[in-house]
């Protein structure tokens, strides 16, 4: 296929032509926002995902497709844990070098967050780093927070300028488009912020900071995930970032019960945060049995299901011996959305 024909397929986001077909370009593709919602979509992620990646393109181009899966299911947040051994973790790691043979949880969530930040930003809140020589690599992610030129959302994520505004007073953000915004509040250069936009019809409106959650809280709108990284299994569930913790959490295992067994497909979850938590190339019985807290509780081998609400199987008869993680969170994702989207 020659490069025009991939420009022409490419995905165009929220594009205003007045109705107008245009046969050259690709479906518009809208934004549209849900109800306004607080609750959330966790997942849970393994170090060892990356165990058997033998060259720096192999675990670049892992940790964009768990990207990618997150984007196209709106997950919220994301939880990198270490479920190696403690004794074999490296006590001292130099952050400035690649850490994808030495550190993978900070490996992933470098990678992960820069996946997640707005393109125009990148080059400002990423510098040069040995973990990003290979980002050539990683996709493209177009979620509603990543501007286009033909876009307008009532919300808008920002960077904030050393550039002096008119008049003195407030701080300039660039927003990604051809024209800057002012705000009224003071704050620092290379501050990234969540902007809501003055109504179209509206003249001279000003841009306002506002809480990141704000687009999914109060209008709606998928807005990207959170990275935290987590150094045992059981502190992915005792360090949640929410109040109360996760009210419904969700392990993944080939021993577990089919999931449309456990879930009912014309049925939906009552939560208010739902952690889904998968485990490596050897399941999260490899991550208990890493965990220094769960191994003194006892809960090794078949009780790791003990710390979960629901303990499933999101494919059974697998016609492969091994699913790899970013295949069963594709897989466990579009068997389990029905609990929080029926649409």
């Amino acid at each position: 296929m020659a490069p025009n024909d991939h420009q022409a397929k490419r995905r165009r986001i929220d594009g205003d032509n007045g109705g107008q077909s245009d046969a050259s370009k690709a479906p518009t593709i809208r934004f549209k926002p849900t109800v306004p919602r607080d609750w959330t979509i966790s997942v849970a992620v393994p170090t060892s995902v990356i165990a058997d990646c033998v060259t720096r393109e192999q675990r670049t181009t892992y940790a964009g497709r768990i990207a990618r899966a997150l984007a196209v299911f709106s997950v919220d947040e994301v939880v990198i844990f270490d479920d190696s051994p403690p004794a074999q973790r490296p006590a001292n790691v130099d952050y400035h070098d690649y850490t994808g043979d030495t550190d993978a949880a900070h490996f992933l969530e470098h990678l992960l967050t820069y996946l997640e930040a707005p393109p125009f930003m990148r080059k400002t809140l990423f510098p040069l780093h040995p973990n990003l020589r290979s980002q050539g690599l990683l996709p493209q992610m177009d979620m509603p927070h990543h501007p286009h030129k033909d876009e307008w959302l009532p919300y808008r994520e920002g960077l904030t300028l050393e550039t002096p505004p008119r008049g003195g007073k407030g701080t300039v953000v660039d927003i990604g488009m051809p024209s800057t915004v002012t705000i009224n509040d003071s704050i620092p250069p290379k501050t990234r912020l969540t902007l809501k936009m003055p109504l179209l019809e509206t003249s001279g409106g000003t841009a306002e900071p506002v809480h990141p959650t704000a687009p999914r809280t109060d209008a709606g709108y998928y807005w990207g995930f959170t990275v935290r990284k987590a150094s045992t299994l059981s502190n992915v569930l005792t360090e949640s970032p929410y109040e109360g913790g996760y009210d419904l959490s969700i392990g993944t295992s080939e021993r577990g019960l089919p999931v449309n067994k456990v879930f009912p497909a014309h049925k939906e979850a009552d939560f208010k945060h739902c952690l889904i938590a998968f485990g490596g190339p050897r399941g999260l019985e490899y991550a208990a049995m890493n965990d220094p807290e769960l191994a003194e509780m006892g809960i090794q081998g078949p009780r790791t299901r003990e710390l979960f609400d629901n303990w499933v199987n999101a494919l059974p008869n697998q016609g492969s011996r091994h699913i790899r993680t970013d295949e069963a969170m594709l897989i466990a994702l579009m068997s389990m959305r029905h609990l929080w989207d029926s649409s």
